[in-house]
């Protein structure tokens, strides 16, 4: 099992002239010090007009600074929006392109399907429909990888002639292909696909991780798995937040505020945010009013066997503390995670007003002590991982439609000239 880190630029109120600059560079620090400390993966999302929760609105243009920074640690894209409003294919596959050329191949491709109803109604995206359209627009963008030239498509939201993409990316056949993935619904689908399942509810616990890995796998090594792409991810990753301190109580006091907040503005915004007053909402000043009478109280985190647990009280919805603790407690806890069958554990730091020297200090206390035990059985983990799921891999990929080939062969594989079967079900069709 590896770790990453999750960047959302979360900048709550009160702001000053410089706070997106100052958050920005601070995770652009953060990256490189990932990267020297050997942190895998730095994930940046793409969120629109969600102020306080993520101001993360070009994760692109973050990506390639930190690949400019950086020497090793691969950079996630996660995840893209896929709606044609928000992000034309053509574009999404050019950007990705150029992105996996300036970091020398190092891209992590996530998609999904954006959040809510503050931004994908904001660009005139039906909420009704963005699944169907995440869906056509990836197969969009798979075919301008795969194609020269790519054929062309007259689907339901994109319709474009023959062009060449240009550049193709670095990766071959592609970057490895990622989806959200907050509902066990959702990691199902991932593994439909071929893709890697970014399991972004920050509530699991091990055992529930362990049941996420099971049905993951279960339906990657039946005939329902038909590979979106040309090549199949078969990860899972976790979040959590994180802050690391030798001293228990300094990490509850550092980092599980921010923590909780973070949740809170997630669901503010899935459940409020048709009524959200833009510009004029102060988020965390909303959360310190509403936390105590929602019972997140301190006293909720202290187990009565002083065991650290991901969610510190089932019920409550938000009462999570992730691997927030000393390393001995982070250790114990992410054994858990590993023992589930993890691939990666991604941690939230740089959420809340989480100060930036704490979270360095933390980063580089983890790798120092945590992270060794789990780097020395990495590479034998992911070698038995592969030869356990080799074959499946392997038919899964016969079952996939050849988009490279001839058009009329590809219309052969379906009587009536669309791509039946390629997500499990009919999508538009492709001429």
């Amino acid at each position: 099992m590896d770790f990453g880190l999750f960047f959302f630029m979360q900048t709550p109120k009160p702001w000053d002239a410089g706070s997106d600059h100052r958050v920005h560079q601070e995770a652009l620090e953060q990256v490189e010090l990932a990267d020297r400390l050997g942190f895998a993966t730095a994930w940046a999302v793409e969120h629109h007009f969600m102020e306080d929760y993520s101001h993360s609105a070009a994760p692109e243009v973050f990506l390639a600074a930190a690949a400019g920074r950086t020497q090793s640690i691969r950079l996630g894209h996660g995840i893209v929006q896929l709606m044609t409003d928000v992000n034309h294919p053509a574009r999404v596959a050019e950007r990705i392109a150029v992105l996996d050329l300036v970091s020398d191949g190092r891209v992590e491709f996530g998609t999904g399907e954006g959040t809510g109803a503050v931004e994908t109604p904001a660009f005139g995206t039906d909420l009704a429909t963005k699944r169907d359209e995440w869906r056509e627009s990836l197969d969009v963008i798979m075919r301008l990888f795969a194609e020269t030239p790519f054929r062309g498509v007259d689907g339901r939201w994109t319709q474009m002639p023959v062009r060449n993409l240009v550049p193709k990316p670095l990766q071959a056949p592609h970057p490895p292909l990622w989806v959200a993935a907050p509902r066990q619904s959702a990691v199902e689908l991932a593994a439909q696909i071929g893709a890697g399942a970014l399991c972004l509810s920050l509530d699991k616990e091990p055992a529930d991780a362990a049941e996420l890995v099971a049905a993951y796998e279960r339906v990657l090594q039946s005939e329902a798995c038909v590979p979106a792409g040309h090549a199949v991810n078969p990860r899972l990753l976790f979040v959590l937040p994180m802050l690391c301190h030798a001293d228990e109580a300094t990490a509850l006091d550092r980092g599980l505020d921010s923590a909780q907040f973070f949740l809170w503005a997630l669901m503010y915004y899935l459940m409020h945010g048709s009524e959200h007053a833009h510009g004029a909402a102060d988020l965390l000043a909303e959360f310190h009013r509403q936390r105590a009478a929602a019972g997140w109280d301190r006293s909720m985190v202290a187990a009565a066997d002083g065991r650290l647990r991901a969610s510190f009280d089932r019920s409550t919805p938000f009462g999570v503390r992730g691997a927030i603790g000393t390393p001995g407690q982070l250790r114990e806890l992410l054994r858990g995670y590993e023992e589930a069958g993890a691939d990666q554990v991604t941690f939230l730091c740089q959420v809340g007003d989480n100060r930036h020297e704490h979270i360095c200090e933390s980063m580089e206390l983890f790798a120092r002590e945590v992270m060794p035990e789990f780097a020395e059985r990495h590479a034998d983990r992911e070698a038995r991982k592969r030869e356990r799921l080799t074959r499946a891999i392997d038919a899964a990929l016969a079952r996939r439609v050849d988009l490279t080939a001839p058009a009329a062969a590809v219309a052969a594989a379906s009587a009536d000239g669309t791509l039946d079967g390629y997500y499990g079900e009919a999508p538009q069709v492709v001429r």
